[in-house]
């Protein structure tokens, strides 16, 4: 493995950026009202076998599911009864890996591309993928006054949310295949690519310091109410416009000895998707409700909360194909050795809970456990 790919790799790893954590304990016995939100299990109040469950997810609208299934009274805490559960906020995927690699987090929501770099650096030891949460969501925005299209992006200095993070690796490899010579691990080159958290991206465009950004949304939309304008939508780049943007992963040790709880997450995150398509401007209110009662948070307006929930799909698939390609343009870019992703997939507890839904099973894309 050359430098430039180990720097990547072990920087994707192991530089934390965790934005914020919090604390909480539910195990509410609210039932249904009138918005549809479905009735509580039959054994909600039960504790699991583990007291409580640690997990990960970022306040993305890619990670909707996530912020709505979590808040008090959300599906995916009722699913866990009388289990607890401590939520942890990243600003992006690298720094959850290196949650779950310090047992710091059991579960978490995460891009492909950190899960297959934490796949990697542990030799297929430290992950699986449980369950799909969503595609799409991600687009390559500029400011049209220095950029009208990808020949105009020499010289352009552009911002992802994190080395080594999904839209990180997406704007890598989409640079490489447009000719451009940039330095994987510094982003310096004929197109200059910084890291800045997606919080602060923003402020950045508004100032003059970057000329655009790879990012998920709200992000995106909120940069385009500033003047941006998108120039590619990564799922153009993408067979049916489908490609995974949030899948949910769960710690080796702990789904062997905690099935009960990572299948409980899992039933949360299924009814939590068919809410939300179910009941889409309620699911933007609870979004925003969720991401306001964060430290530091506000409630985003209507014209960047909307084309933003718009241009996220919420699925429980986890579109192993595209994990698959994703790591092979990873491979041809240069940023990554070739890794061999067969058992980075248990999906068996989602197949059963699909079962149990009345709904399809999913595949893995022959990358399942044996």
């Amino acid at each position: 493995m050359t430098t430039a790919r180990r720097s990547l790799l072990t920087a994707a790893v192991l530089a934390p950026l965790l934005i914020g954590v919090t604390a909480c304990g539910y195990g509410s016995n609210n039932s249904s009202d009138d918005s549809g939100t479905p009735a509580d299990r039959e054994n909600a109040g039960d504790v699991l076998s583990v007291d409580n469950v640690n997990i990960g997810y970022f306040a993305n609208i890619t990670h909707a599911t996530a912020v709505i299934g979590l808040q008090d009274g959300g599906l995916i805490e009722r699913e866990l009864g009388g289990t607890t559960f401590t939520p942890s906020i990243f600003n992006a995927g690298p720094s959850a890996i290196e949650a779950l690699n310090g047992d710091s987090i059991d579960v978490t929501f995460i891009g492909p591309n950190p899960a297959i770099n934490g796949w990697a650096q542990s030799g297929g030891r430290n992950l699986r993928i449980v369950s799909g949460a969503a595609s799409g969501g991600a687009s390559l925005v500029v400011n049209p006054d220095r950029i009208s299209g990808p020949d105009d992006l020499e010289g352009a200095t552009l911002a992802t949310p994190q080395l080594g993070n999904t839209q990180d690796v997406a704007l890598l490899s989409y640079l490489a295949d447009q000719g451009f010579d940039v330095d994987p691990t510094t982003g310096a080159g004929e197109v200059d690519v910084v890291r800045i958290a997606n919080a602060e991206i923003p402020t950045a465009f508004e100032g003059g310091d970057i000329d655009g950004a790879w990012v998920p949304e709200p992000t995106a939309a909120k940069l385009i109410n500033q003047g941006a304008v998108e120039i590619l939508d990564e799922a153009e780049l993408w067979e049916n416009g489908q490609y995974v943007v949030t899948h949910v992963i769960a710690a080796q040790n702990f789904l062997e000895e905690h099935p009960d709880v990572v299948e409980a997450i899992i039933r949360g995150v299924v009814r939590t998707n068919a809410w939300i398509n179910e009941h889409p401007e309620e699911a933007k209110e609870q979004f925003n409700a969720a991401i306001a009662a964060l430290p530091g948070g506000s409630e985003l307006p209507a014209e960047v909360l909307d084309p933003a929930f718009d241009h996220v799909e919420f699925l429980n698939d986890p579109l192993a194909d595209s994990l698959r390609i994703s790591a092979e343009s990873t491979v041809n870019a240069g940023l990554l050795d070739e890794v061999d992703l067969a058992g980075i997939y248990d999906l068996s507890l989602l197949n059963r809970v699909l079962a149990e839904e009345g709904l399809e099973p999913v595949s893995d894309g022959g990358l399942g456990v044996e």
